[in-house]
C-alpha cells in the first residue's frame, strides 16, 4: 500500500512538471515571441516588423512600447512599424513618440503598403523616427490636432503660395500688433485662445522632433498651422523623409550602412542580410483593444449599471450582480484611457437615475422621458475627441434612446391601467360583497364571504345559509344585511 501510494504521487508529480513545463513555453508565445527558440550564445540578428493599421490608441500604444522594450532582448538589430493610419489619440501618440526616442533599438517607421498613409499622429511618429520611409502612393501630414473643446475657430491658416515668406509674415504681424495698428484684427486672427495654444504646442513639439531627426521643420509647421499633406515623391524631395521603398526588403537594403543618432550615440545600420519577423499583437494587446474601443466601453458602462440595478432589485440572483460588476469595472479601466467628458458621464449617471425613479414611482412619464434625454445628450458628449475611430456609433445611441423611450411608454401605460382597474384587494374590495349567513343570528354570527369566516354584525335577523351583503368593515368584524335576493358570491 505504500509503495503504491508512493508511485502514485510521483505519477502526479510528473503530471504536474509536464503541466508546469507547458503553461511556460505557453507564456513564452503570448509574450510574442513568434520564432523557434535559439540556440544560447548564438542569436539570430533579426529585423522586428509590427504592423499598426487604423486609429492610434491606448491598444497601439501597449503594442508598440511593449514591442520596443522586448526587441533589445530578441536581438533586434531595428524595428520597422509598418504604418498605415488616419490619426490617433494625442496622449496615446505622445507615449508611442517618448517609446521610440528612448529606444536602445533603432527604429524606422514605414508608411505602407501602397495606399496608406500618416495622418495625423502617423506624422509625428514618422518624425520621431530614426528612419523614416514611405512606399509608392502613400501620402502623409494633416497633423492639426483636433480641438479638445469641440469646433472652435483655428488660426486663419498661411496662403500656400507664401510658404517660403511663413516666418517673414508672422514677424510683421507680430510688429503690427506692438505698434497697435493691427490690435482691432487680433481676434479675428488669432481666434480662440484655447485653440491656439493647442496648435502652438503641437507645433513647438514637431519642430523638436524635426530637429532632433534633421528633418523639414519648415514644413512639419505647415502640417500642423494648414494641415498640409503631400504625398512620398514631395516628402522625399522636402526632406520630410529619408527614402522611398516598395516593401520591407528592399528598406532594409536602403539603410543598411546609415548611420543614426541612438540615445546620443551614432550607430551604424547593419541591416543587410537581416531574418524578417513579424510581431503580431498579442491577447493583452486584442484585449485591450476591444475594451477601448468607445462602443464597446459605452455597453459595458450600460450593461455594468443595468446589471446591479436587477441585482438590486432581486437580492440573491446573483449573476446581473457579478456581471453587471464586472462590466462595470471594465468600462470604467476603458474610460480612465479615453477622452472622457465628465459632464457626459454625469449626465448618462442622471438619465439612468430618471429611469430608475419612473420606476419607482410613476410621474405618468415626466421623469423617464428626462432620463431618456439626459441618456441621449450625455452619450453624444460622452467622449471628448473628433479623431476617427474614437466616436460612439450613432446608431447605437439611438437604439438605446428608443428602447428607453419604448420601456418609459410601457410603464406608463401600465400605471394608467393599474389606475382604472377596479379595487381587487383591501377594505374597498369587501364592501358591497356577497356571502351566506353561517348560522342563525338576530345581532352578531359567523358569515362565509370570499371563501373565508368572517365575524359579523346583522342590521336584521338572519337565518342559516341567508345570502347576505357586506355593508362595512369594523376592523375584523363586517357589517353586513339580508340581501333583497339570492346573490351569487364573487
Amino acid at each position: 500500500m505504500h509503495a503504491g501510494g508512493t508511485g502514485l504521487m510521483m505519477k502526479k508529480a510528473g503530471w504536474f512538471f509536464l503541466v508546469a513545463v507547458i503553461m511556460l513555453l505557453w507564456a513564452r508565445d503570448v509574450r510574442g515571441q513568434e520564432s523557434p527558440l535559439t540556440i544560447p550564445g548564438q542569436p539570430e540578428r533579426m529585423a522586428m516588423v509590427l504592423d499598426v493599421q487604423g486609429p492610434i490608441g491606448p491598444a497601439t500604444r501597449d503594442y508598440i512600447t511593449r514591442s520596443l522594450d522586448d526587441a533589445a532582448e530578441h536581438n533586434a538589430v531595428i524595428v520597422v512599424i509598418r504604418l498605415d493610419t488616419p490619426g490617433g489619440l494625442d496622449a496615446s501618440t505622445r507615449d508611442i513618440v517618448k517609446a521610440i526616442l528612448q529606444s536602445p533599438v533603432p527604429v524606422a517607421t514605414f508608411v505602407a503598403p501602397e495606399g496608406s498613409r500618416a495622418a495625423s499622429a502617423g506624422t509625428y511618429i514618422l518624425y520621431a523616427s530614426h528612419i523614416a520611409a514611405m512606399s509608392p502612393a502613400t501620402n502623409v501630414g494633416a497633423a492639426t490636432p483636433v480641438s479638445i473643446i469641440g469646433d472652435t475657430p483655428r488660426p486663419d491658416p498661411m496662403p500656400k503660395a507664401d510658404k517660403s515668406d511663413e516666418k517673414s509674415d508672422e514677424n510683421s504681424d507680430a510688429t503690427a500688433d506692438e505698434d497697435g495698428d493691427a490690435s482691432d484684427e487680433k481676434p479675428a486672427k488669432t481666434g480662440d485662445a484655447m485653440s491656439q495654444k493647442v496648435v502652438n504646442d503641437a507645433v513647438a513639439y514637431i519642430r523638436g522632433l524635426a530637429e532632433k531627426r534633421g528633418r523639414n521643420a519648415d514644413w512639419a509647421e505647415l502640417a500642423v498651422r494648414e494641415a498640409d499633406s503631400i504625398s512620398s515623391a514631395e516628402a522625399l524631395e522636402l526632406g520630410v523623409i529619408d527614402l522611398i521603398a516598395a516593401n520591407v526588403g528592399d528598406l532594409l537594403e536602403q539603410i543598411d550602412g546609415r548611420q543614426v543618432e541612438v540615445n546620443d550615440r551614432i550607430q551604424v545600420l547593419e541591416t543587410g542580410a537581416l531574418a524578417i519577423e513579424r510581431r503580431e499583437p498579442d491577447w493583452r494587446s486584442e484585449f485591450l483593444g476591444v475594451i477601448t474601443s468607445p462602443t464597446i466601453a459605452y455597453l459595458l458602462l450600460l450593461i455594468g449599471v443595468y446589471g446591479l440595478i436587477l441585482e438590486g432589485y432581486h437580492p440573491g440572483a446573483i449573476v446581473p450582480g457579478v456581471v453587471g460588476a464586472i462590466c462595470l469595472l471594465l468600462a470604467l479601466y476603458a474610460f480612465q484611457m479615453l477622452p472622457v467628458n465628465y459632464a457626459g458621464l454625469g449626465l448618462i449617471v442622471l438619465g439612468i437615475i430618471l429611469m430608475i425613479a419612473e420606476v419607482m414611482a410613476p410621474s405618468f412619464g415626466a421623469l423617464g422621458i428626462g432620463g431618456v434625454i439626459a441618456m441621449v445628450i450625455g452619450s453624444i458628449i460622452l467622449l471628448d475627441t473628433d479623431v476617427p475611430g474614437f466616436e460612439i456609433s450613432r446608431a447605437l445611441i439611438g437604439s438605446i434612446a428608443v428602447a428607453g423611450s419604448v420601456g418609459m411608454m410601457a410603464i406608463v401605460w401600465f400605471a394608467i391601467r393599474a389606475r382604472n382597474r377596479p379595487v381587487v384587494s383591501g377594505r374597498e374590495q369587501l364592501i358591497g360583497a356577497a356571502g351566506t349567513a353561517l348560522e342563525g343570528f338576530a345581532e352578531e354570527g359567523e358569515v362565509f364571504v370570499h371563501s373565508e369566516r368572517w365575524h359579523a354584525i346583522t342590521e336584521s335577523p338572519l337565518n342559516a345559509d341567508q345570502p347576505i351583503v357586506v355593508t362595512g368593515l369594523d376592523g375584523l368584524t363586517l357589517r353586513v344585511r339580508a340581501a333583497t335576493a339570492p346573490i351569487k358570491e364573487q
